[in-house]
């Protein structure tokens, strides 16, 4: 069985900062497609950072300058580091992964593995 297990996700005032972690187990995602997505309540998952297996990285334009996605081959990792947070980014958080970026990385229909989701709740 594939799986993803997410961590550190948390409550935080306007202005702190979260590092959240996915470890995938039993497969090997190191040149693969990695994203986190997220998705608040009433609306649909929208991607928030992919990373590729070469290392290119994309960011929504609402997260730009405050987030920072990156992975540690070494410890089979993906992290999401969120500074600067914004009770906007309230939502619950997913990693995400599959053998390849695709056409439109974007979407979620190109992600075969999802991990179990981990809650992000910023106060003003």
């Amino acid at each position: 069985q594939i799986q993803l297990v997410e961590s550190g996700g948390g409550s935080v005032q306007a202005g702190g900062s979260l590092r959240l972690s996915c470890v995938h187990s039993r497969a090997p995602f190191t040149n693969a497609c990695m994203a986190w997505f997220r998705q608040a309540p009433g609306k649909e998952r929208e991607a928030v950072a992919i990373i590729e297996g070469s290392d290119p990285t994309w960011y929504t334009d609402s997260v730009k300058g405050r987030f920072t996605i990156s992975k540690d081959n070494v410890e089979n990792s993906l992290y999401l580091q969120m500074d600067s947070l914004k009770p906007e980014d309230t939502a619950m958080y997913y990693c995400a992964a599959a053998w390849w970026c695709g056409a439109n990385p974007q979407s979620p229909s190109n992600y075969n593995y999802w991990g179990q989701g981990t809650q992000v709740i910023v106060s003003s």
